[in-house]
């Protein structure tokens, strides 16, 4: 299943930038505690249903979003925030391609920040783009 593959090369380009910035990141159902003060990133891999364009079924057609959300704490402005999701952006241009073998994905939507959501300790903006990928069994 190419999805884990999907999900392994996003997150590590996001690990990498990350860790250059000393930010923390909360992967998807993996145990995590959030730092006590300061920012930190969650990201997500939300996989649409697999397709095949082909009559005979040996095409396969990956499609869905991957998600990094952006947890800063409440009431400090949303600058900081803002800045990492441009910064995302620029992580993450349209049309990259990503490989591992024979296998590769591609973004084929740009980033897209999503509406503020703010909380009682935290305010968190989601930035995502749509991804690509075609294979054969």
């Amino acid at each position: 299943m190419s999805n884990r593959l999907i999900r392994s090369l996003y997150e590590q380009r996001l690990a990498t930038w990350a860790a250059a910035r000393s930010l923390q990141v909360a992967w998807q159902n993996v145990p995590f505690t959030p730092p006590a003060t300061g920012i930190y990133l969650r990201a997500f891999l939300l996989p649409a249903d697999t397709d095949s364009l082909d009559l005979e079924g040996a095409h396969r057609l990956f499609t869905g979003i991957f998600q990094v959300s952006i947890v800063a704490p409440n009431g400090k402005g949303s600058g900081a925030a803002e800045q990492l999701a441009a910064d995302l952006d620029a992580l993450y241009p349209n049309n990259l391609r990503l490989a591992s073998g024979d296998f590769s994905v591609q973004i084929i939507m740009p980033c897209s920040q999503g509406p503020a959501i703010p909380g009682d300790i935290s305010y968190m903006i989601p930035v995502s783009f749509t991804y690509r990928a075609d294979s054969t069994v």
